[in-house]
């Protein structure tokens, strides 16, 4: 297992556990994070579990494929450090992994 903090938009941060192997998505809404929708259920097709990973973080990840920087650029709330959770596969790694929600999703 390993530990997610996820910062709501609101500021609240909530800790997680969640197995190192699926994806971040997932985890999110598992644990009920608020703003984590995934509404298309991790297949990449809307954007709607919209993150912003810590930068020392991103540098531990492969950098997004074409399909999920497509979807990024759809996004009014597009940083350079924003993620689609579904597209994060969790891994031992991570441990300790901290996610910032954007306000609005989408």
């Amino acid at each position: 297992m390993i530990e997610i903090t996820f910062v709501e938009a609101s500021g609240k941060e909530r800790t997680v556990t969640a197995p190192a192997a699926g994806d971040l998505m997932h985890a999110g809404r598992n644990a009920d994070i608020v703003g984590m929708l995934g509404e298309c259920g991790g297949t990449c097709g809307c954007g709607t579990c919209h993150v912003y990973i810590e930068q020392h973080w991103l540098d531990r990840l492969p950098p997004p494929a074409d399909d999920e920087a497509d979807m990024l650029s759809l996004s009014d709330s597009l940083l350079p450090e924003s993620r689609l959770a579904c597209q994060i596969v969790l891994r031992a790694e991570l441990d300790g992994l901290r996610v910032q929600m954007p306000e609005v999703q989408g």
